[in-house]
C-alpha cells in the first residue's frame, strides 16, 4: 500500500542525518540505502535529496568534501556535524514521542511503542 507523500516529507531530513550517523556518504549512496533499509518505502529522487542536502549544509548539520572514486570520478560525501548529530538526537526522542501518542490513539489507548 503506497503511503501519503505528506506522512514521508516530514521525516525525510531525519532519515538522511540517520543515515550519515552510521558513515559518511555520497548523494546516490544514500539514497539506495534508505530505499533498501526501508523496503522501498523511502524512494527519494536526487531531485528530493540534493535540496535537502543543500538545506543541512546550509544550517551546518552536515559537511561535504570531495573525494576522488575508484573510477576516478569525484564523488561529493556528506559527514554528519556535532550540531546534526544533536538535531538528530532531538528529533528520535521527538519522534518516540509522536508515534507513542498515535499509537496509543490507533490502538484504543494501548501503548504497543518500543522506546
Amino acid at each position: 500500500m503506497p503511503i501519503d507523500k505528506s506522512l514521508l516529507a516530514g521525516s525525510t531530513t531525519t532519515l538522511i542525518l540517520k543515515l550519515l550517523e552510521e558513515k559518511d556518504m555520497y548523494g546516490y549512496e544514500m539514497i539506495e540505502k534508505l530505499s533498501t533499509k526501508s523496503d522501498h518505502t523511502f524512494d527519494l529522487k536526487a531531485g528530493t535529496l540534493y535540496p535537502i542536502l543543500h538545506n543541512l549544509e546550509k544550517n551546518q548539520l552536515v559537511e561535504s568534501y570531495e573525494t576522488k572514486a575508484d573510477n576516478e570520478r569525484i564523488r561529493k560525501y556528506y559527514h554528519l556535524t556535532a550540531k546534526g548529530t544533536n538535531l538528530l538526537k532531538e528529533k528520535h526522542q521527538e519522534w518516540i514521542v509522536y508515534s507513542t501518542a498515535v499509537n496509543k490513539v490507533l490502538n484504543g489507548g494501548l501503548n504497543y511503542a518500543i522506546n
